[in-house]
C-alpha cells in the first residue's frame, strides 16, 4: 500500500520538476522568465532545500537578507530545472540570443579536462561546448533506483536529465566511480572529459585540503590529478544567471596544463569561490556545505567574510 508521505512526495517532485519549470517548454523565454520571477515568492516552492541551504549560508556568514537569498535561491534552483526542458525545445538560434559568452574554448581537436561546478546553471554551457566543435563526455554518477527509494518521479527525472546531457554533447556519458579507465581512453582519443568537480570529498576516493570561502574544505583531487599526470590542458566554465533578465552568463577559463596538482585544485577552485562570493544564492550544494568543510574550520565558522 502506497503510504501518504509517498504520495506527497511524488507530488512535490512532480510539481518541482516537471509541472512548474515545463512551462519553459511552452512560453517564450522572456515571459516564462517574468512567470519564474514571481513564483520565486512562492515559498512552498524547494521548501526544504531552501531552508537547509539558507541554515548553513547564514551560519557561515553569507546571508545579510535571508527573504531576499531565498527568493533568487528558488529563482536559481527554477531556471536550472527549466533548462532541461529548454534543451529540447530549443535550437542554437536559442544560444545565440540567451547566452553571453566570456572567454573562449580550448581547441576542439585536443584532449582535455572541462571542469565546471554546481553553480548557476550549465546546461547552456554544455551546448556552447558542443557548438563549438568541443567532443566532450560528462562524467556522471551511478543512477541507480536505490538511492530514489519512494521517488520514482525524480529518479525518471534525473535519468532523463542524463540523456539530455548525453544528447547535448552528442558524446555517453562516463560513468565513473573510483575508475578512471574510461576517462583515459577518452583523452587518448583526443577528446575532452567534463566534470563538475565541488562533490563532497566523501564520494571521491581523493581529497584535498584547501582555503575556501575563509574555511577550510576538502575538495576532489582525483580528476585534476589524471590531468597533470596526463600533461593535457584543465579549461574551467561557469554558467551563471543575470537574474534581471534570465540571461545565462557563460565564462570560459583556459587554465592550460599545470605542473602542480595543489596548484592546479587552488587554482580552479578559486574560480569557484570568486562565484560564490559574488553570487552566494546559487551555488547549489549549501545544504551539503557541512559535507565540504573540515569540522574544525566550520565550528569556527565567525570568520567566514560576509558577502552580500
Amino acid at each position: 500500500m502506497i503510504s501518504l508521505k509517498r504520495v506527497r512526495d511524488e507530488a512535490r517532485d512532480l510539481l518541482e520538476l516537471i509541472v512548474v519549470p515545463g512551462l519553459a517548454a511552452v512560453l517564450p523565454w522572456s515571459l516564462c522568465f517574468r512567470v519564474f520571477r514571481g513564483l520565486s515568492r512562492w515559498t512552498f516552492l524547494y521548501r526544504d532545500a531552501c531552508n537547509e541551504a539558507l541554515a548553513h549560508a547564514q551560519r557561515l556568514g553569507f546571508v545579510s537578507d535571508p527573504v531576499q537569498w531565498q527568493r533568487q535561491r528558488r529563482l536559481v534552483t527554477l531556471i536550472d530545472h527549466a533548462d532541461f526542458f529548454l534543451a529540447t525545445t530549443r535550437s542554437d538560434r536559442w544560444l545565440r540570443r540567451h547566452v553571453v559568452v566570456q572567454g573562449r574554448w580550448p581547441a576542439a581537436e585536443a584532449a582535455g579536462v572541462l571542469c565546471t561546478f554546481h553553480w548557476g546553471a550549465g546546461m547552456w554551457g554544455l551546448r556552447h561546448a558542443r557548438a563549438s566543435g568541443l567532443r566532450a563526455h560528462a562524467l556522471v554518477a551511478p543512477h541507480r533506483p536505490e538511492l530514489f527509494s519512494g521517488r520514482s518521479v525524480r529518479f525518471w527525472y534525473f535519468g532523463q536529465r542524463n540523456a539530455v546531457v548525453a544528447r547535448t554533447l552528442g558524446r555517453k556519458p562516463i560513468e565513473v566511480s573510483r575508475n578512471l579507465r574510461p576517462v583515459l581512453q577518452a583523452l587518448r582519443a583526443n577528446d575532452q572529459v567534463l566534470a563538475a568537480v565541488d562533490v563532497p570529498s566523501d564520494q571521491v576516493a581523493t581529497s584535498e585540503s584547501i582555503d575556501f570561502l575563509g574555511l577550510r574544505a576538502r575538495v576532489p583531487r582525483g580528476l585534476l590529478r589524471l590531468a597533470v599526470d596526463s600533461r593535457v590542458p584543465v579549461t574551467v566554465y561557469l554558467t551563471g544567471i543575470r537574474l534581471t533578465d534570465g540571461r545565462r552568463m557563460l565564462s570560459i577559463h583556459q587554465l592550460g596544463r599545470a605542473e602542480s596538482v595543489e596548484k592546479l585544485v587552488s587554482d580552479t577552485f578559486a574560480l569557484l569561490q570568486e562565484a560564490v562570493r559574488a553570487d552566494p544564492a546559487a551555488w547549489h550544494f549549501w545544504e551539503v556545505a557541512p559535507r565540504f568543510f573540515e569540522p574544525a574550520s566550520a565550528s569556527a565558522s565567525s570568520s567566514a567574510q560576509r558577502v552580500d
